[in-house]
């Protein structure tokens, strides 16, 4: 074929294949990426850039800023590949047309391999005895030919190590077996075909051994259809030794597509092919068929796993805090005692200590003569129980001091997880350097009951313990992707700018980690910020920073109102003259005194009104949203968290029994919830509705009360099944 020698070009456009996969007008998606392009925060793009994508949400803008970077990384290598080919003078046509068609990284790894520096191989070493001609002339299978062997005794050469024809054949063959298992052609149809036909089996490494993999010893499903869950239980298994896994595919049918590509009838060469094309299937293309899919069964797996941790930690961030109430956090433990921490409703610590409610000390008359003072001294009003070792003891010690001495409190149970890496981090030292590290988790317990957010972005989002296999994740991957849910959670909120922490700052938009040091650095020395505005003289924070975070940002001590809302400062003049157009003002606005605004804008036609004011549709509905209800915090609007007064024990469990419960966590193969008996039940997939669903995230989520009733209990294995089907 005519060797090429022009540059590589790509020819992909990517608003069209962005506009095509997500399915949005191609306006739409020209103007995401060029707002990407531009250094703009998914979180402002999604907030304030809605009339330019058609209010698409953040989630799906971030699919689309993967999608975008994928495409520009497979355009660069097709690039890096096209050129490694043109360097070695073997381009064609054929294959700058087959990089140009390439549609995954795959696919173009693919042409890449006859052409990509090999290790040391059998056909390697047979070209170097000089063995390629006769490969070449054996793979054209021309009708006429000879038979190979007749043709090999041409290349027996006793000084290059070629001493019969059966030793020129045998290299020719694996010269063939090696063409053929680069060949990008094959290898894309039998990768299509193994996904769909392929199975995956387990067995037991020692059948005589159990562990909890036991339901995988004898084992098999087709690749196309194994869950998530499973295929991540397999590894794990496999990676501890308890199980040998391998994938099953037929030979037959994988041969059947080789022939097609390479085996030609009617030639005394064909046979020889055939013995080549099964070398090549056996000991080339299969083994590395089988890594890859392994891979990208293992890869396909994480990344949902990844989603449904995501998707568990944004409800979890996205609880509604238990505001303005003085609570008590209890951080139990046997031989230590358990830690108490009293905090007023802005989460300042008052009081700090111990008490012994549970053995070995059994102090349970001090402990309550303790709470009941702390109770009376201070006005609590709620506890938080972290539930770690010995928090059954304490959750039935509390409940049993609100029924004896009839105090009107209530508690929570709160998920410990992580607590100790706070305490124990630079952070928590600063914030309490006269405290000691237990006295500091029984803090930050106390303060996940007030206000779930503000604290749990203080520790790694692996360690808050909402998923399934976080800690077999690509740490890359999960990393980036539970940053995204903590800085869209963040943004959703809106922080307080003069009472943020330096680790809630960095996940505002357009906020460094270097920033958020900078604007606590500011705040601490000139005193608390009077309006969004003085945020400019915060060093390090330029024009392009304020405009991306300023919006998120909330100055409630501001004398202009609307720095206590989400309207952006770009919208602060629109702002306005929309209260003016509808006969209102900003003192109306402090005074809540525009409750009629939504209906007086409505009157005069928000597509009339917004084209007066110059701003889109969806700017005028936010605006209008914030002005009703300055400084509104969108958790509110939430189901509130369920509080207890009393405790059951498992024992005390009935097959039947209706319970009201609070979901924990959700997992591919059904949710956790708590009903107050310190050990979570499992409500399976198949109990959750009455209806067919794929994953249980379709109907419930982290935080959801709901009511459920008992299927079985197993104590010794700390086990209970519940149903919702009640």
């Amino acid at each position: 074929m005519n060797e090429v020698s022009i540059p590589f070009q790509s020819t992909i456009s990517y608003p069209q294949v962005v506009s095509e996969e997500f399915h949005i007008k191609a306006v739409y998606a020209e103007n995401v990426l060029k707002l990407i392009d531009e250094g703009n925060t998914i979180p402002f793009i999604a907030r304030y850039r809605k009339e330019q994508h058609g209010t698409l949400d953040d989630q799906i803008l971030r699919e689309i800023s993967e999608r975008y970077e994928y495409l520009q990384n497979l355009e660069k290598r097709k690039g890096e590949v096209y050129n490694a080919i043109l360097a070695q003078d073997k381009l064609t046509e054929e294959i700058s047309s087959a990089l140009t068609a390439a549609k995954t990284l795959a696919e173009v790894e693919d042409i890449y391999r006859p052409y990509k520096q090999k290790r040391r191989t059998r056909a390697s070493v047979a070209k170097e005895k000089g063995l390629e001609p006769l490969a070449l002339a054996i793979f054209a299978q021309e009708r006429g030919s000879a038979y190979p062997i007749d043709m090999a005794a041409a290349f027996v050469d006793a000084e290059k190590g070629v001493e019969t024809p059966e030793d020129a054949l045998k290299g020719a063959l694996d010269i063939i077996a090696e063409m053929i298992s680069d060949n990008a052609s094959i290898r894309k149809r039998l990768r299509i075909v193994s996904n769909n036909f392929a199975v995956i089996t387990s067995k037991a490494a020692d059948a005589d051994k159990d562990s909890v993999y036991a339901n995988y010893y004898d084992f098999s499903e087709p690749v196309k259809k194994i869950a998530g869950h499973r295929i991540l239980a397999i590894d794990r298994g496999e990676r501890e030794d308890f199980l040998k896994v391998s994938i099953d595919f037929e030979t037959a049918k994988a041969m059947q597509i080789i022939y097609q590509e390479c085996v030609s009838t009617g030639s005394p060469c064909t046979y020889a092919v055939e013995e080549a094309a099964h070398d090549a299937y056996e000991r080339l293309i299969f083994p590395s068929l089988e890594r890859e899919l392994r891979s990208t069964l293992t890869e396909r797996a994480c990344t949902d796993s990844i989603k449904v941790f995501s998707l568990n930690l944004r409800q979890l961030l996205m609880q509604p805090p238990v505001k303005g109430k003085t609570a008590l956090g209890l951080d139990p433990a046997y031989r230590t005692g358990c830690k108490f921490a009293v905090v007023d409703p802005t989460g300042a610590a008052l009081q700090t200590g111990v008490i012994y409610p549970a053995p070995p000390h059994n102090k349970l008359e001090e402990a309550e003569r303790i709470v009941l003072r702390l109770i009376k001294t201070y006005g609590v009003e709620v506890a938080a129980i972290g539930n770690g070792t010995a928090s059954k003891e304490t959750e039935v010690f509390v409940a049993d001091l609100i029924k004896n001495n009839n105090v009107n409190i209530a508690y929570m149970v709160v998920s410990e997880a992580g607590a100790s890496v706070y305490s124990a981090s630079k952070l928590a030292a600063q914030e309490f350097p006269d405290y000691d590290v237990s006295l500091r988790s029984a803090v930050s317990i106390v303060r996940r009951l007030q206000d779930p957010l503000a604290e749990l972005v203080k520790i790694d989002p692996k360690a808050i313990g909402v998923g399934q296999y976080q800690h077999d994740m690509p740490k890359k991957q999960l990393d980036e992707a539970l940053g995204d849910v903590v800085e869209d959670c963040v943004n959703t909120v809106g922080v307080d700018l003069n009472t943020a922490s330096p680790s809630l700052l960095s996940y505002v938009a357009g906020v460094s980690t270097s920033i958020s040091k900078a604007i606590v650095e500011y705040r601490e020395g000139k005193g608390a910020f009077k309006t969004r505005k003085e945020l400019l003289k915060v060093p390090k924070l330029g024009p392009k920073a304020f405009e991306q975070c300023a919006g998120f940002l909330r100055v409630s001590e501001s004398t202009n109102i609307l720095d206590n809302t989400s309207v952006h400062p770009e919208s602060y003049e629109a702002a306005k003259q929309l209260l003016t157009i509808c006969s209102y003002t900003l003192e109306d606005v402090k005074s809540n005194s525009i409750s009629e605004l939504a209906t007086r804008a409505e009157e005069l036609g928000e597509e009339e009104l917004s084209q007066r004011i110059g701003i889109g549709v969806p700017t005028l509905k936010d605006i209008i949203k914030e002005l009703l209800r300055p400084g509104r915090d969108p958790r509110d609007e939430l189901p509130k968290p369920m509080l207890r007064k009393d405790v059951m024990d498992m024992a005390d469990l009935k097959a039947g029994m209706e319970l009201d419960g609070t979901v924990r966590n959700i997992v591919d193969f059904g949710c956790f919830v708590d009903i107050g008996v310190h050990q979570d039940g499992l409500v399976h997939i198949s109990q959750i509705c009455n209806q067919y669903i794929k994953h249980p995230s379709e109907r419930v989520k982290v935080g959801d009360i709901v009511k459920v009733a008992v299927l079985s209990v197993d104590v010794e294995r700390k086990k209970i099944s519940l149903t919702m089907k009640v």
